[in-house]
């Protein structure tokens, strides 16, 4: 929902400004769409993108007005649109920099209406993907694995950055919950099944067993999503999480691998904001003169992939691990720090898929689009191993997403809008 808020001088002629008004709405609105509260300002706030058009000069003092009781009902930063006319810009110019000065933020809307259009529609979709991260519940299933030594997290960061909380879930109870449950059938192709060995086949009900407990969980703690640490699972069950995890993320509840918990926000980030589930992966080779990277893992969803065939886990040789075959598209890595002091978002391609004996089972062949980022970040100051593969160009969008304060890798620049959220700056392959 869009809404529109108006700031007119009372100098200007109100029927004239009305009719100048209506038109340059309908170009930028042609198909409508919104709601026009006029001068009206109670409902600011409530529900949906709030713009304030600044329709003409002398406006300023308006908006000093308003602004008060719009502070105390959260506003931190405002969208200013313009036509242009009646000296609605040099208004809209002298309040972004009022904003500035007492420390809070805004933008000017202002361009053709295409641009104005696309812009609120960019706005719009940071908007409704912070009100759905805002409130979400992620569970870390067991502590992190004892190899992510720098993967600590905030979790004071974690729920003002991005309105998610953590749910700590002893790895006793996620145990007690796999021995009490029943296999559930994941979908899997017949031809996955049939063309299985014979020691995967017969670890296919007990990772089954593993999905009916972990799902237990999951609604009994009411999660949005967790991380799994899965590797405790290999002695004292027997098999692997890997399979559970791919369905999961298929049916859209981000789940990741070995308790890691930067990596499960960055899935969860990734998934809300796009649409699409990610694949976690580690860099396995990296080419630093091309920009080619080899990125692999023994799970990945199931919706992303387009083949899909049964293996064991690559480093225990038991259990079940998956070899998805990733088509070759246009896809974005995306990789938040614990604390959210710092992103890695960039754009690429997968150029193709391999099958080697001696990598986790789904592999992939990435090649960025910025080559001298496999330099300058993956082999200078990466933000842990596992990343974020999600299928699609995304980082104008991840990048405004993020919380303020934030910096990121991976080139472009961008500021957010709404809420009490807005992007911080991006860096072209290093940290500031």
């Amino acid at each position: 929902m869009i809404n529109i808020y108006t700031l007119t001088s009372p100098l200007h002629d109100k029927e004239r400004i009305k009719s100048i008004s209506d038109e340059f709405l309908g170009k930028v609105f042609p198909q409508g769409g919104f709601n026009f509260h006029e001068s009206d300002f109670s409902t600011y706030g409530q529900d949906g993108l709030d713009l304030i058009f600044v329709r003409t000069g002398g406006a300023e003092g308006l908006f000093l007005q308003v602004v008060p009781e719009l502070f105390k009902r959260g506003a931190r930063h405002f969208l200013l649109l313009t036509s242009g006319g009646n000296n609605s810009l040099a208004a809209s110019m002298e309040i972004l920099s009022f904003l500035g000065k007492v420390g809070l933020s805004g933008e000017i809307l202002h361009g053709s209406p295409e641009y104005i259009r696309g812009r609120i529609d960019t706005l719009r979709q940071i908007a409704e993907a912070r009100k759905r991260l805002d409130g979400l519940r992620l569970g870390v299933l067991g502590a992190p694995s004892d190899w992510l030594i720098a993967s600590d997290v905030d979790p004071e960061a974690i729920q003002e950055g991005l309105g998610i909380s953590l749910v700590e879930v002893p790895m006793r109870e996620v145990k007690d919950a796999i021995a009490k449950a029943s296999p559930i059938q994941v979908p899997l192709p017949a031809e996955a099944i049939e063309s299985a060995s014979g020691p995967v086949k017969k670890a296919i009900p007990g990772a089954e067993q593993i999905y009916g407990g972990l799902l237990a969980v999951v609604k009994g703690r009411r999660l949005d999503g967790f991380t799994l640490r899965c590797f405790d699972l290999l002695g004292d069950v027997g098999n692997t999480g890997c399979l559970a995890l791919a369905q999961f993320n298929a049916d859209g509840i981000p789940a990741g691998c070995e308790g890691d918990i930067p990596a499960l926000l960055s899935m969860t980030v990734a998934q809300v904001a796009t649409g699409h589930t990610g694949f976690m992966a580690n860099p396995s080779r990296i080419n630093p003169e091309t920009g080619e990277i080899v990125f692999a893992h023994c799970t990945i969803p199931l919706d992303i992939v387009d083949k899909v065939a049964l293996d064991t886990h690559f480093e225990s040789g038991i259990g079940i691990g998956i070899r998805g075959h990733y088509p070759e598209q246009d896809v974005t890595i995306l990789k938040l720090s614990g604390d959210l002091s710092q992103a890695f978002v960039a754009e690429g391609r997968i150029v193709r898929n391999l099958s080697e004996p001696d990598l986790c089972r789904s592999q992939i062949v990435l090649q960025l689009d910025e080559p001298a980022l496999a330099r300058e970040y993956f082999l200078r100051k990466p933000i842990g191993n596992h990343h974020i593969i999600v299928p699609g160009r995304w980082k104008a969008l991840l990048t405004e997403l993020l919380p303020q304060g934030h910096h990121c890798c991976g080139g472009g620049h961008g500021h957010g809008g709404g809420g009490h959220h807005h992007g911080g700056g991006c860096c072209g392959g290093h940290h500031h």
